[in-house]
């Protein structure tokens, strides 16, 4: 794995004849044509982007593949979990059957989680799948909904509850382009990093928790970080594809998080990888009142959270929140939901997460209840 930032690490996504490369590293933006080349079997793409993107790294894009002698064509959404929806995923599909798209084809998403889970689902869709690229601009997105194959839009009813296991061609995950994040968005990714350490990597979570204050500014740190997270994703999707057993760890802290987010509203009220520390340092506090895990283990997450300035605690959304049980209620609605029970991934320690299904209501209620309370 590199650590002088200069080289670039690869990541094999080992899934049969769909197996496909996670490639991380600095300057992955410039040389995208040559990376994407290829797979092309007539010189053109299509690459749909949102307005924040197109405007800070479009150009540097076209000019990639202008110079390679391949035609770009690009479509930009309005930025925004608002965008993962029936509008913008009909728009998509509409804009890539009128620039004539064919099977062989292949289609860029160009952006965070909502532009990779869109595009994805519209290439799934579009002649019973095209192929499509990932080409993450957020560190949230290059550690996480990037790689795996998961897309999907958002309905009325709740989160990603429409969508397809849709394997991405090959993803480049540039950690240069992660520097004109915004300081909250950067952070907000972190969420799903230290989520790695905490469900199953000890070592890394020690490692994170001197180096972590260091990524924004540090490439070579941040490069392993990427990559060790993508190591862990990739090898757990190539064992449990669909979601059949192990890859549930990855969920860790989202079944909080789902229910925040929609009491929420999906704004900018708590961005999903805020919510996703939040639903860590619950699920770490439930798994100690069951007795599962050491007292230290919560404290010690919520530390590390707080040292790196991140949210930590359901007093750290601004606003009103439903009640303990209207919360409750929502994680009822959950896709984790199995047979009407809810499913939680909890652990027995740091790096050490697994799934529970029988998950005493009352001990989860009176969590939230607490959590509730200290925010008034």
């Amino acid at each position: 794995m590199a650590m002088d930032g200069a080289s670039i690490d690869v990541v094999p996504v080992e899934l049969g004849t769909r197996s496909y490369e996670v490639r991380i590293g600095q300057g992955l933006l410039a040389r995208a044509a040559t990376e994407i080349a290829p797979l092309l079997r007539r010189r053109k793409v299509a690459v749909i982007t949102d307005d924040t993107v197109a405007a800070t790294h479009l150009m540097e894009l076209a000019r990639a593949f202008e110079m390679a002698g391949i035609t770009l064509t690009a479509l930009t959404i309005p930025p925004g979990e608002q965008s993962k929806g029936w509008p913008q995923l009909a728009r998509c599909v509409e804009w890539l059957l009128e620039q004539k798209v064919e099977r062989r084809d292949v289609v860029v998403a160009f952006g965070g989680g909502v532009v990779g889970d869109l595009v994805g689902f519209a290439s799934a869709i579009l002649r019973r799948g095209v192929r499509f690229v990932q080409i993450p601009t957020t560190l949230l997105a290059q550690v996480d909904s990037s790689v795996g194959g998961k897309t999907g839009i958002n309905t009325a009813q709740g989160k990603n509850l429409v969508g397809a296991f849709h394997q991405p061609s090959l993803v480049l995950a540039d950690i240069d382009v992660l520097e004109t994040l915004p300081a909250r968005d950067f952070l907000a990714g972190y969420g799903e990093v230290v989520k790695y350490g905490l469900l199953g990597d000890a070592a890394f979570f020690d490692w994170l928790e001197v180096n972590g204050p260091d990524l924004a500014r540090d490439p070579a740190k941040r490069q392993y970080a990427v990559t060790r997270s993508v190591q862990m994703k990739a090898g757990i999707v190539s064992r449990d594809e669909t979601e059949e057993g192990e890859r549930a760890l990855l969920n860790l802290g989202h079944t909080f998080c789902h229910a925040l987010e929609k009491a929420t509203g999906y704004g900018d009220r708590l961005l999903h990888g805020e919510g996703v520390a939040i639903g860590c340092a619950l699920a770490f506090e439930v798994s100690q009142r069951l007795g599962l895990c050491s007292q230290e283990a919560p404290s010690r997450v919520r530390a590390h959270l707080r040292a790196m300035g991140t949210k930590v605690d359901i007093a750290d959304i601004h606003g009103s929140l439903p009640s303990a049980e209207a919360l409750l209620a929502l994680m009822g609605q959950d896709k984790k939901v199995v047979d009407g029970k809810l499913r939680f991934i909890l652990a027995r320690g740091i790096g050490e997460a697994f799934v529970a299904d029988d998950v005493p209501h009352d001990v989860v209620l009176g969590v939230l209840t607490e959590a509730l309370a200290a925010k008034r």
